[in-house]
């Protein structure tokens, strides 16, 4: 059973538990866990295994704070060449394929963790009163090492973009 991080996080001001670990720099990414893509297929670690790549956990994608977070990603990606980014939350994989269809979002890809819900606890993203994930940022380099990580304080504030971008780039 994974550890629960007590109030490691906040929803609205509100402490939130976690389940899984506290991920850091120089920890090695998760592999224990499976996904769902946007065409059903199972996506899991060994899928994302020796990329350079952004990972970013959201509560879902159709809230505004989420939208704004996975765009400004999306636009972000070219000035990361070389690096993935890869979107994960609890939405359902149809829903996600829509909302990249409307966003105009291409340069991300969405996969989905409401099946196993295997991921978030894995990367100690899940908050389980809420049922959702909290808002997270993990850069790893190509030897899958975690380089950068970012728990955002508050689950409904966006990140520091500036900073996992330099740490992308510096990949």
């Amino acid at each position: 059973m994974p550890e629960t991080r007590k109030g490691a996080i906040n929803w609205k001001g509100n402490p939130v538990d976690l389940i899984g670990p506290g991920l850091k720099a120089g920890d090695k990414a998760p592999t224990d866990w499976t996904a769902v893509g946007n065409d059903m297929s199972a996506v899991s670690a060994k899928d994302l295994a020796g990329q350079k790549r952004i990972v970013l956990t959201v509560p879902s994608l159709d809230t505004a704070v989420c939208d704004t977070e996975t765009r400004r990603f999306n636009q972000e990606a070219t000035s990361v060449p070389g690096v993935k980014i890869w979107v994960i939350s609890a939405d359902l994989p149809f829903a996600q394929k829509r909302w990249c269809g409307a966003a105009g979002v291409s340069n991300v890809v969405t996969l989905s963790d409401y099946k196993d819900r295997a991921f978030g606890p894995a990367w100690g993203t899940f908050a389980p009163a809420k049922g959702l994930h909290a808002r997270a940022v993990f850069v790893i380099g190509a030897d899958d090492v975690i380089r950068h990580v970012e728990y955002v304080a508050d689950a409904t504030t966006e990140p520091d973009y500036a900073a996992a971008l330099q740490a992308a780039k510096a990949l």
